[in-house]
């Protein structure tokens, strides 16, 4: 007869077994990344600026090198005062929440079941004794102890697949967090811009309107013809409604600006400012960095590990799922002498469940959750590729707007000087107000494109700051959660 194993031996043996995993070994992505952006400027172009490789990495407050204070403190009310940041937040708190109730199934579960029972028993219950009442008391104190033995895996790849969610939702909120900022910065620049078009165009009103006095003085000498009055009364109005226009538009972004803030618009305002901001350098790198700096890249990389973890989840299904357990404690008729010897009882054993039938839901979960990597997976290349894309197009957009810029700055000056030739032909008696009014048409036109121009570079200067990464977002994922 053989030799039963000794309970120290049988223990050893589920503690080995208890170290098995039915999920995939994981590796991080590895993804090829180019050697240098292609749209970089080289040293050769007006725009490029050499920097100190080991500052190769935007400022964490990058929004200060437009040279203006006022961004710089609505960029610090996002923290405290956006709903979209602290939604994410909690969505971020959620996670951690879910990843602690998974981590419970790691360790025993202990209930009491205390009870006090008033009892009748009936005259026909079979083996019932002669000398039995038919009225008692049962009064019970006892407790369950119930244990997983995690043969594999099942348990601890659910608390990674939750802790890897929990890291990936941290990432979310950083990113939410970059992307507030650079909208914030964005939409502020947009202000700025309208705030020197509208400098512009009370300008041109102001000479415009002189304009205008000047032909009706004219008219009335017998000078000028009706058709110049109504030209430099056309050119007036026109000019007037743009500004009444651009206004309009002037609320609306600001507006914008304070729902971002988390400040009602009715009370919120930005005084006008018409100087221009500075156009900020920020750092690029190399491509090899860049993934490790953006959050919405590191959030799939965790969404893979999470789906890795959730096939061992899945696979776990196929064995038998182990339990120890034990029940134990006192019941008396009376609650006198409740807890005493002769009143104990208890019961301790292993127990297992095996599902030998259920027409394929197993094998599907495991189906279900390999897709669920391809699709992590997929998603994380994606998002790499957009990562390189983004850096590229804000790239090539300040590089090429800096070129038209340059190229607008000649027209602007020629035009400038063409509205004052035409001018003073026109008082000498030279030439037609047509002249002037397309002159003074096209001076409008090329000043406007090139405040434009300007703008939209400092709009592509925000953009590639969000693209890299906004700085350092791992500090900010380490300060969330220690905050939390």
């Amino acid at each position: 007869m053989a030799k039963p194993l000794s309970p120290w031996l049988a223990a050893a043996m589920l503690t080995l077994l208890g170290g098995c995993s039915m999920a995939p070994a994981y590796h991080p992505p590895v993804m090829p990344a180019p050697v240098a952006f292609k749209e970089l400027p080289t040293a050769g172009d007006p725009v490029w600026k050499p920097v100190d490789a080991a500052a190769a990495v935007p400022p964490a407050a990058w929004w200060e090198g437009f040279g203006d204070p006022l961004l710089d403190q609505l960029e610090l009310l996002i923290d405290r005062d956006n709903p979209t940041l602290a939604a994410a937040l909690a969505r971020y708190d959620m996670a951690r929440a879910t990843l602690a109730g998974a981590r419970s199934g790691l360790f025993p579960r202990v209930e009491l079941t205390p009870s006090l029972t008033r009892n009748r028993q009936s005259d026909e219950r079979p083996l019932r004794g002669g000398s039995q009442p038919d009225f008692y008391t049962a009064a019970t104190l006892g407790g369950d102890l119930s244990y997983e033995a995690d043969l594999w895996g099942r348990v601890r790849n659910s608390v990674a697949s939750g802790r890897a969610l929990a890291e990936a939702s941290r990432d979310d909120a950083a990113m939410v967090k970059l992307a507030l900022q650079g909208q914030l910065a964005t939409d502020f620049v947009h202000l700025r811009g309208q705030d020197q078009q509208l400098a512009l165009l009370a300008q041109t009103i102001d000479a415009f309107a002189k304009a205008d006095a000047l032909t009706r003085n004219r008219f009335r000498g017998g000078i000028a013809t009706g058709m110049d009055v109504g030209r430099a009364g056309a050119l007036l109005g026109e000019a007037r409604a743009q500004y009444a226009e651009l206004q309009a538009a002037r609320a609306v972004t600001e507006h914008a600006i304070a729902s971002l803030v988390g400040q009602p618009a009715s009370t919120f305002s930005i005084p006008r400012r018409d100087s221009p901001l500075d156009l900020p350098v920020i750092p690029v790198g190399l491509p090899s960095t860049l993934l490790a700096r953006r959050p919405d890249v590191a959030a799939a990389e965790r969404r893979m590990a999470a789906a890795n973890a959730r096939i061992g989840v899945a696979k776990a299904a196929f064995f038998p799922q182990v339990t120890l357990g034990g029940a134990g404690g006192f019941q008396s008729t009376a609650l006198a002498g409740l807890v005493a010897a002769p009143n104990l009882f208890w019961a301790i054993g292993p127990g297992a469940i095996l599902n030998l039938f259920d027409g394929g839901k197993r094998r599907a979960d495991v189906s279900a959750a390999r897709a669920d990597w391809d699709a992590a997976a997929a998603d994380y290349r994606s998002r790499a590729l957009g990562a390189f894309q983004d850096v590229e197009d804000a790239l090539a957009t300040l590089h090429h707007l800096d070129d038209a810029q340059a190229a607008q700055a000649q027209a602007v000056a020629s035009a400038t000087s063409t509205s004052q030739i035409a001018l003073d032909r026109y008082i000498k008696g030279a030439a037609t107000y047509l002249d002037v009014a397309t002159a003074q048409e096209n001076l409008l036109r090329d000043q406007q494109i090139a405040l434009s121009l300007q703008t939209g570079r400092l709009i592509a200067s925000a953009a590639l700051a969000r693209a890299l990464g906004g700085g350092s977002p791992l500090a900010f994922r380490a300060a969330s959660t220690q905050a939390h």
